[in-house]
């Protein structure tokens, strides 16, 4: 018996994550991570209804690794090629001007992809090596690109565009882009069906917070500002990245500290945010250090807070009054500190969480918000993979 089931890729710098979902019913069939590809000890998780593979191995590139996926596959079930595999969804962070819809992916595509790979030079490199190795793989069935940068398209120009020279601007494809769309547009989609309402009649904002983190202001299903930027570095707060920075501290940096411009990216992506503050980027990690009183840690909860409630303020501005306020992601679905105090003091406008509701453990869409209160304050996890699935087979 065959199934019919999209394969979904996101390929990273040195990882592939990989999940086998039924795009109408919702559910995965299975979902595993290849990660150290390159280094000396690879290793490769696969989990599957009968339970987990996990072992270590070396893994040499990115077509060793689908290579090692397409076996642990094979070991709980038939291999991929009898799977009923319809399409395979490729992730693409960076979808630049050029591309703001699902494509289905040829070798014209791939060619710009690449053209676009100074715009996400950590990102888009690795996604084109997955979908190479996975064209190779499954030569036979379409594959489909999809842009975490193509929901906020929408933007409208004065959200999107940065007060610089304007040729410069042009020339270098400046300008706000967004990302995690794919995840925004997911979880307000949700939202909506969740509180029973046409999305095109709801002003909503969106907190996706991870290691990575975006916020977004959503007028009627189109987002209409969003907190990253040309690149994700911009916005929030997150794990290892910096968020907001004033740009004169890029320009003392390199006239003061001596340091390069390769040097100064790896401070702000991958040294900075909670890291930086306080050494760690893991939340649970994190609130541990604030309750053993630990001042750095309890610097960078602050912090982070901050930033947040600013850009949640700046959008129920934008918004003109919001109706809907939805948390997703690792930390916004599991911490009820951060979704407390993000919107803590904010009862005259509207907004009042149910402090039970926030504390009861749960793992699906569920309402915090008081009764007492006139806008909807959600959970919603969010399903890339899913959202991915679906925008994929749609194209077949």
């Amino acid at each position: 018996m065959t199934e019919r089931i999209v394969l979904v890729i996101n390929s990273g710098s040195s990882s592939i994550k990989f999940q086998l979902v039924h795009p109408v019913a919702g559910d995965a069939v299975g979902s595993g991570l290849v990660e150290r590809i390159g280094e000396p000890a690879g290793r490769i998780v696969y989990r599957h209804p009968g339970g987990v593979i996990e072992r270590e191995l070396y893994i040499p590139d990115h077509a060793a690794g689908l290579r090692a996926a397409e076996e642990v596959i094979a070991e709980t079930g038939p291999p991929l090629r009898e799977r009923g595999i319809v399409a395979v969804g490729h992730r693409v962070v960076h979808g630049g001007a050029v591309f703001h819809e699902p494509v289905l992916i040829d070798d014209a595509v791939l060619k710009e992809l690449r053209r676009l790979s100074p715009l996400a030079p950590l990102h888009n490199p690795p996604n084109v090596v997955g979908i190479e190795v996975a064209r190779k793989l499954l030569p036979d069935v379409p594959h489909v690109a999809v842009f975490d940068t193509a929901f906020f398209h929408t933007l409208p120009d004065a959200a999107a565009t940065y007060a610089i020279d304007a040729e410069v601007a042009r020339a270098n494809r400046v300008r706000r882009y967004g990302f995690h769309g794919t995840s925004h547009e997911y979880v307000s989609g949700r939202a909506a069906a969740f509180a029973g309402r046409d999305d095109a009649e709801l002003n909503q904002i969106v907190l996706h917070l991870g290691n990575g983190a975006s916020a977004s202001a959503i007028r009627g299903g189109r987002a209409i500002d969003t907190s990253m930027g040309m690149t994700p570095l911009e916005g929030l707060v997150m794990g290892t990245r910096s968020g907001d920075l004033d740009p004169g501290v890029i320009l003392h940096l390199a006239r003061n500290a001596g340091m390069t411009v390769d040097e100064i990216d790896d401070l702000l992506n991958r040294h900075s945010g909670l890291k930086g503050l306080c050494g760690v980027n893991d939340f649970r990690a994190l609130l541990g250090l604030v309750a053993d009183g630990d001042g750095a840690a309890k610097l960078a909860y602050d912090v982070y807070v901050h930033r947040l409630r600013r850009y949640i303020g700046a959008y129920l501005v934008e918004l003109g009054g919001v109706d809907v306020i939805t948390f997703t992601g690792g930390v916004g679905e599991n911490n009820v500190d951060v979704r407390r105090d993000a919107l803590a003091g904010l009862d005259r406008l509207g907004i009042v969480v149910d402090e039970t509701l926030n504390q009861s453990p749960g793992r699906g869409e569920r309402r915090i918000s008081a009764e007492s209160s006139s806008v909807e304050v959600l959970v919603v996890p969010t399903n890339e993979e899913l959202a991915i699935a679906r925008k994929a087979i749609a194209l077949t």
